[in-house]
């Protein structure tokens, strides 16, 4: 009779994410895995087919994890819902460092178009829908409204900064608004 299997895939995942929020996406490999498990390497082999795997695993859950964080957002209703997602996708930054650096820090080089640029694409079809702004306009808009909430994240990520909520959204509220009569 085969040995019974008492580390699931899910329990794997959690101790992957548990690592992954501690240490990074770099801090995660089987040996730590194993350690966070208590557990030898061979339960972690008999659920995946490699560390790889494990790492795609978990970068998909951190997917699911910021994209909650924004559909919370938006559902709470404090925020228009093109705001909101900016408030979410700082708040994370803020709450989620290490998994906000996996997904908008690393470095990409040679990797292909993942979720996150289709998210970016999908935002630019809400500007547009939303805000009566032609295709470009609505590109345009997003794209600097990105980089204005992708620096504050980024500031809250490395710990650089810790403004309070109100601040960010009056930020987010004047860039929008001076951006709007630019491009608009």
């Amino acid at each position: 009779m085969p040995a019974k299997k008492t580390v699931s895939k899910e329990m794997i995942i959690e101790a992957a994410l548990k690592i992954v929020r501690k240490s990074g996406m770099d801090g995660l490999n089987m040996r730590t895995l194993a350690k966070e498990c208590k557990c030898s390497t061979q339960p972690l082999y008999l659920s995946f087919k490699n560390a790889e795997s494990i790492k795609a695993e978990v970068a998909d859950r951190i997917f699911k994890i910021y994209l909650k964080y924004r559909d919370d957002e938006i559902a709470r209703a404090e925020f228009p819902a093109y705001k909101a997602t900016g408030m979410a996708y700082i708040r994370f930054a803020q709450e989620e460092k290490e998994f906000f650096k996996y997904l908008f820090m690393r470095n990409r080089a040679g990797e292909s178009a993942g979720k996150e640029e289709a998210d970016f694409a999908d935002m630019k079809n809400f500007v547009s829908a939303n805000y009566g702004l032609q295709a470009k306009a609505a590109g345009s808009l997003h794209t600097h409204m990105w980089i204005w909430v992708h620096g504050i994240a980024a500031m809250y990520a490395t710990g650089f900064l810790d403004w309070d909520r109100q601040t960010v959204s009056d930020m987010l509220t004047e860039i929008f608004l001076a951006l709007k009569y630019r491009i608009g």
